[in-house]
C-alpha cells in the first residue's frame, strides 16, 4: 500500500541473464504478437529467426497471435516462409480467424451473409468456415453519389458486419456497413480489434483497425463485439489445441493495451518488447496502469541472456 492506501503497482523487471533463464524454465509456450515484435511491415526485426530457432531447440511451443486481420492464417504462413521462418498455419491465430470462429461457435446462420470492411484475410477465413462474405478490397473501388433521389441499396440478407484493418476504407463501405447494422434485424457488429495504430511499414506507424471500427460505431451508435486481443476469445482456442496451463505461457508483445493485457487477462506471464509501438517512456509514465512482468528492447535479447 502507498500513502493513500492504494495498492502499489507492480514494477516490471528488465530482462537479464538471471530472470531470462527463470522465464525460459517456467514457460512451455511462448505466444508472440507479430507487428512490431517479429517484423515491421515486410521487414524482419534483427535476430528474430535465430531466437525462434533457439526456443524451438529448447522444446518450447511457439504460437503467433496477431490482431492484424489483413491476412488469413495461410497468408501469414506464406509471409513467415518468405522471410525464412518455417511456421505452420496451425501455429497462427489471427483476428481474421477469430472473427470467423466467433460466428461459428455462436451458430451464425449459414444462409446469412457477412459484410466485410477489411482485407482479404477476413474473407478467406469466412469462406473456410462456410460463410459467404461480401465487400472487402473489391468495395474499395466503389463510389457513392450524394445527390437528390439517389437511394443507396444494401443486401437485406447480411446478418453480420465484420470490421478490421482496411487501407481502402471509403464512404461506400461506411454507408453499407452502417445500413446493414441499423436496418437489418439482429445484424451483428464484430470488430477484429481496436488497435489505434500499427506498424504497417518498417519506418512508421499507420492508423489501425480502431479507426475503422470507431467510424462504424459512431454512425450506428453501437459498440462491437471485439474478438482480437485483449479479448480472451482466441485464448479459448489455444487452450483447446495445446492443453497447456496459462501460467506456463508467456505472451510477448509490443502493445500494453492489447498484447500485455491479453496475457494478463488469461493468466499468462508477459514480456513487453520495445521494438514496436510502446516506448520505455510510455511504459514508465505514471498514468500507465498496465505493467508487464518483464520488458526488453527486442525479442533477440534472449540470445544474449540464454
Amino acid at each position: 500500500m502507498n500513502a493513500n492506501g492504494e495498492a502499489a503497482k507492480a514494477v516490471p523487471e528488465l530482462l537479464s541473464p538471471q530472470n531470462a533463464r527463470l522465464l525460459l524454465d517456467s514457460t512451455e509456450a511462448f505466444l508472440f504478437d507479430c507487428d512490431g515484435v517479429i517484423w515491421k511491415g515486410d521487414k524482419l526485426i534483427d535476430g528474430v529467426s535465430e531466437t525462434l530457432d533457439l526456443l524451438r531447440s529448447k522444446g518450447k511451443k511457439l504460437v503467433f497471435v496477431t490482431n492484424n486481420s489483413s491476412k488469413s492464417r495461410r497468408q501469414y504462413a506464406e509471409k513467415f516462409n518468405s522471410l525464412g521462418i518455417a511456421v505452420s498455419e496451425d501455429e497462427i491465430f489471427s483476428s481474421s480467424f477469430a472473427a470467423a470462429m466467433f460466428m461459428k461457435v455462436n451458430d451464425f446462420p449459414q444462409e446469412k451473409k457477412v459484410y466485410v470492411i477489411g482485407g482479404e484475410g477476413i474473407l478467406q477465413e469466412l469462406q473456410l468456415a462456410g460463410f459467404t462474405g461480401l465487400g472487402g478490397p473489391e468495395d474499395g473501388k466503389k463510389t457513392v453519389e450524394l445527390k437528390s433521389n439517389c437511394f443507396f441499396e444494401h443486401d437485406k440478407s447480411v446478418g453480420a458486419v465484420v470490421v478490421g484493418i482496411d487501407p481502402y476504407i471509403n464512404y461506400y463501405k461506411l454507408q453499407y456497413g452502417t445500413l446493414c447494422i441499423r436496418e437489418n434485424p439482429g445484424c451483428l457488429f464484430i470488430a477484429t480489434n481496436l488497435d489505434a495504430v500499427g506498424h504497417m511499414t518498417d519506418l512508421q506507424e499507420w492508423p489501425g483497425a480502431g479507426c475503422m471500427v470507431g467510424a462504424i460505431s459512431s454512425s450506428t451508435e453501437k459498440k462491437p463485439m471485439v474478438v482480437g486481443k485483449p479479448s480472451t476469445f482466441m485464448m479459448d482456442f489455444l487452450l483447446q489445441k495445446y492443453h497447456i496451463n496459462t501460467s506456463k505461457m508467456c505472451m510477448v508483445g509490443d502493445r500494453l493495451d492489447t498484447d500485455i493485457l491479453f496475457g494478463q487477462n488469461a493468466g499468462c506471464k508477459t514480456l513487453l518488447v520495445l521494438s514496436g509501438v510502446t516506448t520505455q517512456a510510455i511504459l514508465q509514465d505514471p498514468s500507465n496502469k498496465i505493467q508487464p512482468d518483464y520488458y526488453t528492447s527486442k525479442v533477440s535479447d534472449f540470445l544474449r541472456f540464454i
